[in-house]
């Protein structure tokens, strides 16, 4: 590449090399906009104009990384997540699109003057924690996680977005097993063990395995929760749980057993996949 280019030609350069790396070329973008803190605007703007070698070097650098796997999340050191800004690190599972679509379902179908017990279990960054205090006030939020530097991560993220959020190290339930909940939410590991060989390499390789596989055909965790959270979820409460796309019937099998005078629903993401599983307990 010569030494002076504009930013559209350091752009298309990038993208092919992402590409062929079998990346999402789009990325190139995304972590120039990033790392300068513009809008698609402001590229479109400087488009024709010569980028600044410093800024190229680390593009240069990013997009060689992200090619060899590394997620841009981890790069940058954040993720965003209902236009707030969340840090991740080796540690901590990448946000999901998924996990964003279910924290808008929930709340459409709450309202602000409402104050309720809310356990997250399995908080990871915190996402689920935090969005909920920062969207509901008045709601007590309660999070877990097996995880010690998760619970780092998600605490400093509390801190950082001033949500008052009171994190427990533990495994699952095991906590808060004297108390009882109004909302119980969960985005537990549901991915088989028989699966990681149709994995992203830079999933194997750099998010924590802790949160992403569970065995039984990927069901041990919610078969657990099935068993727990009937002894800690208030009359009337409400669970939401993330799910794996062919997981919905016997997801939603094991929470009719546990709770057979609920209302047990399974709903689907934008894609049209079965993401959610939604008990409204009696």
């Amino acid at each position: 590449m010569k030494s002076k280019t504009t930013y559209r030609e350091v752009l298309k350069w990038a993208s092919s090399f992402l590409e062929t790396c079998k990346r999402e070329p789009i990325a190139a973008e995304i972590l120039l906009r990033e790392r300068l803190n513009w809008s698609k605007t402001d590229i479109m703007l400087h488009l024709n104009e010569e980028m600044p070698s410093d800024v190229k070097h680390q593009l240069l650098q990013d997009v060689s990384n992200h090619g060899s796997g590394i997620p841009i999340q981890q790069l940058l050191g954040y993720c965003w997540f209902y236009d707030r800004k969340f840090k991740v690190t080796k540690d901590t599972l990448i946000p999901r699109p998924e996990t964003e679509e279910i924290v808008d379902i929930f709340l459409k179908s709450t309202s602000t003057e409402q104050e309720k017990t809310v356990l997250d279990i399995g908080t990871g960054t915190g996402i689920i924690a935090i969005t909920l205090k920062k969207e509901r006030p008045l709601y007590e939020v309660t999070a877990t996680d097996i995880s010690s530097k998760a619970l780092e991560v998600a605490q400093e993220n509390a801190t950082t977005l001033e949500a008052d959020v009171r994190f427990l190290e533990g495994d699952l339930t095991n906590p808060v097993k004297t108390e009882t909940f109004d909302v119980i939410l969960s985005n537990p590991p549901y991915i088989s063990n028989d699966e990681i060989s149709y994995m992203d390499e830079s999933v194997l390789h750099y998010e924590p395995h802790l949160a992403l596989f569970a065995e039984n055909n990927g069901l041990a965790m919610y078969q657990r929760l099935a068993k727990e959270l009937p002894a800690i979820l208030n009359p009337g409460g409400e669970i939401v749980l993330e799910i794996g796309f062919k997981q919905g019937e016997k997801v939603q099998k094991l929470f009719q057993e546990a709770f057979p005078l609920a209302e047990v629903t399974i709903k689907k993401d934008m894609s049209g996949n079965e993401r959610l599983i939604q008990v409204k307990a009696k």
